[in-house]
């Protein structure tokens, strides 16, 4: 194992150790009642943010379930190492948290991105509203928010209201949250921080609930509230994968487009969404086309620490949620990216492509193999049922690097930069936490059909 491998898993398996987490939580919940503060979870929020805005619609809700205090915060958008294809994210964005608010029931955004005027004039009566006197867990703010993102994503012309907050204060109240988001070491807008860990969206919200819930912290049901009683039910939980059966009669009928799985062998998303993707195509009968890009840092688009141990973080989170093993991990990047990439159209030619590409990811992010080595590699390949010998004079043949250019177009095409990605006939979607767009366009598409 070369020495880069050795601290790349040295580093992963201190960062992911779950005692590691737990003592941590143990720690911020001493510290919180030593002080006497209440459950403080501070909200960093974008007003043009689409993801924002769902996030504060939850957020009122979780106040109403639990005893808990929402500090606002508004930020700026990301930095541009943060957002490197700032202009497909923000148009994503709006497509995105349609669909996500029409799944989990909340209000959603407009098609359109909201009037320019309009944000300002949002963000100056939220900052009013800040600088306001509350008593202590007051939800003034966060309603605000609610309220004045419901006007402002109508996607109808709506004049702009009361602005009581000056520019120089917006000026004072966006540089606070941005640099507060900062210095706890986040990027994004629309998360939340609650001692010690991050959530964003509400995508992870569960996460929180979770915790507020185990911390005993939730608010007892009134007497009339018989449709609480009981494990209570989870703001938003993300939908389990084919958790329906699959209606046979109608995929015998159907002829269903191909699965394109956009993918990268650095990608911590990638692999916790490899077993459920081949097991969507096996379950709808469709191929499953590797579309291999090459990583962004490999492509010369910076990714902060912050940005990293947050992703490895949220990851393994996702992982333990989807019974997917986490680590141990050899980072991948540079050499054994490019040695796995020049034998996968090999592997593909030869009918293993899948069984290849499970190989590669499950080696390196579960076991730590250094896929930058001969040995290493060898055993990718072996595992995969393909030939070493055949497989090793692939090595030096850079035809991949044209087919990886290729799907990096076709992905930039359809208005997505980041992986995993998919598409599913005109449908395409970003996240490994949005396989249940597909599924439901297989659906869609195979009831159709019938």
């Amino acid at each position: 194992m070369s020495i880069k491998s050795f601290a790349s898993k040295q580093f992963s398996t201190h960062l992911l150790d779950e005692r590691r987490r737990d003592k941590a939580r143990a720690r911020a919940e001493r510290e919180r009642r030593r002080k006497g503060e209440p459950h403080r979870i501070e909200f960093f929020n974008q007003v043009d943010d689409p993801y924002s805005h769902l996030l504060a619609q939850a957020l009122v809700e979780l106040q109403a379930r639990y005893e808990v205090e929402v500090v606002t915060w508004l930020v700026e958008p990301p930095e541009d190492w943060a957002a490197p294809a700032r202009a497909l994210l923000e148009s994503y964005s709006l497509v995105d948290a349609r669909r996500l608010a029409e799944k989990a029931g909340f209000h959603a955004t407009s098609a359109e991105p909201p009037d320019a005027e309009l944000v300002l004039s949002v963000q100056r009566q939220l900052t009013a509203t800040l600088e306001a006197p509350e008593e202590p867990g007051s939800t003034a703010t966060l309603e605000a928010a609610v309220t004045l993102g419901k006007v402002l994503w109508s996607g109808e012309p709506v004049a702009a209201g009361d602005d009581r907050g000056t520019d120089a204060a917006l000026e004072v109240a966006l540089r606070a949250g941005t640099e507060r988001r900062a210095d706890l070491g986040h990027y994004l807008g629309g998360t939340c921080f609650y001692g010690g860990e991050w959530t964003w969206g509400i995508d992870r919200l569960a996460y929180l609930e979770e915790r507020l819930a185990d911390l005993g912290a939730e608010i007892p049901p009134a007497a009339d509230a018989g449709q609480r009683a009981g494990a209570p039910t989870l703001i938003y939980a993300q939908p389990r994968l084919l958790e329906e059966p699959v209606p046979a009669d109608a995929l015998e009928a159907a002829d269903l487009p191909d699965l394109h799985f956009f993918a990268s062998f650095r990608s911590p998303y990638t692999w916790i969404s490899t077993e459920r993707v081949i097991r969507l195509a096996e379950a709808f009968g469709v191929n499953l086309r590797i579309r291999f890009v090459l990583p962004m840092v490999m492509r010369g688009l910076p990714v902060k620490r912050s940005k990293r141990v947050y992703i490895l973080l949220d990851a393994a989170r996702e992982a333990r949620r989807n019974g997917v093993q986490f680590g141990p991990i050899s980072d991948p990047v540079g050499k054994p990216v490019e040695c796995g990439y020049s034998l996968l159209p090999w592997a593909i030619e030869q009918g293993r492509g899948i069984e290849y590409f499970r190989s590669f990811m499950t080696l390196v992010f579960s076991q730590a193999v250094d896929a930058g080595s001969d040995r290493g590699l060898r055993r990718i390949v072996e595992e995969a049922g393909l030939d070493w010998g055949e497989g090793r004079g692939y090595l030096d043949d850079p035809a991949w690097r044209e087919e990886a250019e290729r799907n990096r177009e076709e992905l930039f095409d359809l208005g997505l930069w980041g992986v995993p990605s998919f598409r599913v006939g005109s449908v395409a979607t970003w996240g490994q936490d949005r396989l249940w767009v597909l599924e439901d366009e297989y659906r869609r598409l195979a009831l159709r059909r019938e």
